[in-house]
């Protein structure tokens, strides 16, 4: 037996296997229908997303087997957006498989530089691939593409009125005034000087005015960590003492890093932690912070009694709680 290797000889290419939408015009005719279909389809998704994006209220919620009660805004966003992206892919691909030629080709190689005449080939090209794609001999698919691709991109559009508008003095105001009663959180319930031991913590927020809700926003602005150490363990200036009482003192529970909610207290080391980033607060030197990426002590908000002998805020915060913002000025 030789041990010299043969060479492969050619296989070719197989033979060329036409689909039916090449040989039937009703076929074709049916796949161009389908086609325009899908991108329909995808047009109505988009409007979908618009309509629930405008004019569906974010408190309206519907019953979903399996999911239970849904956001019905959420869910039109959501399902407007997916149909509006999917059946438009769905629909280019069933035309590239159906009705666009597929044709063998045979590229032959040649040097990366490409000459004057091979330029102008590559654009005579393109221009009969666009005529063979069909684009002017098949309107109906050319105006379903037109209306779904033209919507396609609102939502994306559209979605850029949520970086707006701006917030102007907004987040530099919180629901604290002279003379709001700090309530539990949770409970609602107003608290006094004698329901904190010393080394006790509590989270506090403003109490609501008769019909007023509160929200997420508010929460994520209002919430206060009311600490009740010994009043000789503070080391204060006389101004921020006259914000304590009895030993109680409370600082804002948003970080002044990121927004994170400041939530673990070592009663040790008199030491607020936030359980992001690491920044630490001493709580007997007005929420300095000696550690972490945190620029800023914590708020102090200034708390005093009211005639029934509960806890309320002397005056609302002196700066804007939480992280930094542009048009912040501290």
């Amino acid at each position: 037996m030789s041990k010299e290797l043969e060479p492969l000889s050619d296989p070719g290419l197989p033979e060329h296997i036409h689909r039916k939408a090449d040989i039937d015009p009703i076929a074709a005719k049916r796949a161009e229908q389908q086609v325009a279909i899908l991108f329909s389809l995808s047009a109505l998704g988009t409007l979908l997303f618009i309509y629930s994006f405008f004019f569906v209220k974010e408190d309206v919620f519907i019953f979903l087997p399996v999911l239970g009660n849904t956001n019905a805004q959420q869910l039109g966003i959501g399902l407007g957006m997916a149909f509006g992206l999917f059946f438009i892919g769905i629909g280019a691909v069933h035309w590239a498989k159906t009705l666009m030629p597929d044709q063998e080709v045979i590229a032959q190689r040649h040097e990366l530089k490409s000459e004057p005449e091979d330029r102008d080939a590559l654009v005579k090209a393109a221009k009969e691939g666009a005529y063979a794609a069909g684009l002017g001999r098949r309107p109906l698919i050319k105006r379903s593409l037109i209306g779904a691709a033209a919507l396609a991109g609102l939502p994306g559009v559209i979605l850029l009125r949520d970086l707006g508008p701006l917030p102007g003095k907004d987040l530099e105001k919180t629901n604290w005034k002279a003379g709001t009663r700090l309530v539990t959180d949770p409970g609602d319930r107003p608290i006094k000087a004698s329901d904190l031991e010393v080394g006790a913590v509590a989270q506090v927020l403003p109490e609501l005015l008769p019909g007023q809700k509160r929200t997420l926003e508010d929460i994520g602005k209002d919430a206060v960590l009311l600490i009740r150490l010994r009043p000789a363990e503070f080391q204060l200036d006389a101004e921020r003492l006259s914000w304590t009482h009895e030993g109680i003192i409370a600082f804002s529970k948003i970080c002044s890093h990121m927004g994170c909610a400041v939530a673990l207290y070592e009663q040790t080391t008199k030491h607020l932690l936030c359980p992001c980033h690491q920044s630490t607060f001493d709580v007997t030197r007005a929420a300095k912070v000696i550690f972490g990426p945190s620029a800023r002590p914590l708020p102090q908000l200034a708390i005093t009694l009211d005639s029934e002998g509960n806890l309320i805020a002397k005056q609302p915060f002196s700066e804007p709680v939480g992280p930094s913002f542009w048009e912040r000025s501290s």
